[in-house]
């Protein structure tokens, strides 16, 4: 048995979940905040049989695509004199950020 957790933007959330539920996966969703935009995250935990992790994966793969964005950050440190002016950049959101973990023990009450 596995654990998997995946990491994965709002935008993608209810794709995944319904292919989940579809295909016969459970998953428990769990909102989340990224620490570099701090911007909205899904995280999903899915207990899986070992033989069905791949399954998993690539419905995750399919349904979480990358794309760029535009945001602002700040210059850093501005002097009190000048006037603040946040800098575009271009980041890359979207995707996933995948853990796959060995379970000792499973037991469901």
């Amino acid at each position: 048995m596995k654990l998997v957790m995946a990491v994965i933007n709002d935008e993608d959330a209810f794709h995944v979940m319904d292919e989940l539920a579809e295909k016969g996966y459970s998953a428990t969703k769990l909102a989340s905040t990224g620490g570099f935009l701090r911007s909205g995250n899904t995280t999903l935990i899915c207990g899986v049989e070992s033989e069905r992790v791949n399954g998993l994966l690539e419905i995750i793969e399919k349904k979480c695509r990358a794309r760029k964005q535009i945001t602002s950050i700040s210059a850093g440190h501005i002097n009190v004199s000048e006037s603040y002016v946040p800098l575009p950049v271009e980041v890359t959101v979207g995707g996933a950020t995948i853990f796959v973990l060995n379970v000792e023990e499973f037991k469901k009450v």
